[in-house]
């Protein structure tokens, strides 16, 4: 019998935002392991299933809970926020499920990323401000050095994962013009989503101010207020048909 467990990415809150294949599979699912308080409750009520909230436990105490229902013959999903190939640790739990003989599916997910950039009403590329988004994290529990202070020597769009509690350390740290544009949002495309603009110089008291400490994204650089982007080619001037 062919074992196997999905992986789905829930979208970055709003139950809206799930796939249409992510929300079939938790309408399918038996049980439904999902990530605590990084997945928007009101997600879960697509599925009648049992859930069980995997905050606390152990990489091996979740995988035993998910080898056990499988081979009880119930449909499984593991369910994490946005997409679960951004800071996601889904590889280790694939590596520890090939242990009981139990493959992986993945269903992907929107990103908050992506969600951030909706909120802000602006794009994370921008033709003449930056080609490129750099996405990261700064260092940790789970990461003895960051790069933070290279990557922003190149002045391209900076999306910081998992930062809000080290802000006025990452605003020190940046290689960038002080009157950089800032911007932090808080729960993205929740209810309560907040966003709070500023600039390398001041975001920081402005998050302490807010209260803001947790489920935020840092996002820096000139698409936060874009100014003196050049018009896309695709939209530029007609050109007489070849």
């Amino acid at each position: 019998m062919d074992k196997v467990i999905t992986f789905v990415g829930a979208g970055p809150g709003n139950p809206k935002l799930i796939t249409l294949l992510g929300k079939e599979k938790l309408e399918e699912a038996d049980l439904v392991v999902y990530a605590g308080s990084l997945v928007n409750p009101e997600v879960l009520n697509y599925s009648k299933g049992e859930k069980i909230d995997s905050y606390g436990l152990t990489l091996d105490e979740i995988t035993k809970i998910m080898a056990d229902a499988v081979n009880e013959g119930k449909k499984v999903v593991r369910l994490h926020s946005g997409d679960p190939s951004l800071y996601g640790s889904v590889i280790e739990q694939m590596e520890e499920l090939k242990k009981y003989d139990i493959r992986v599916e993945r269903v992907p997910g929107v990103s908050s990323v992506f969600a951030v950039a909706a909120a802000l009403n602006t794009q994370l590329t921008l033709n003449g401000v930056s080609d490129s988004l750099i996405i990261t994290r700064p260092a940790g529990k789970t990461l003895d050095k960051d790069w933070i202070k290279e990557l922003s020597a190149h002045g391209q769009t900076m999306a910081i994962f998992l930062g809000t509690q080290k802000i006025e350390t990452i605003m020190e740290t940046v290689q960038c013009p002080k009157d950089t544009p800032v911007a932090v949002v808080f729960h993205a495309s929740w209810e309560d989503e907040t966003v709070i603009y500023g600039t390398v110089a001041d975001i920081a008291q402005k998050v302490k101010d807010a209260g803001i400490k947790r489920s935020a994204m840092i996002v820096i650089g000139g698409v936060v207020d874009p100014k003196n982007y050049r018009r896309s080619h695709l939209y530029g001037v007609p050109q007489e048909p070849l």
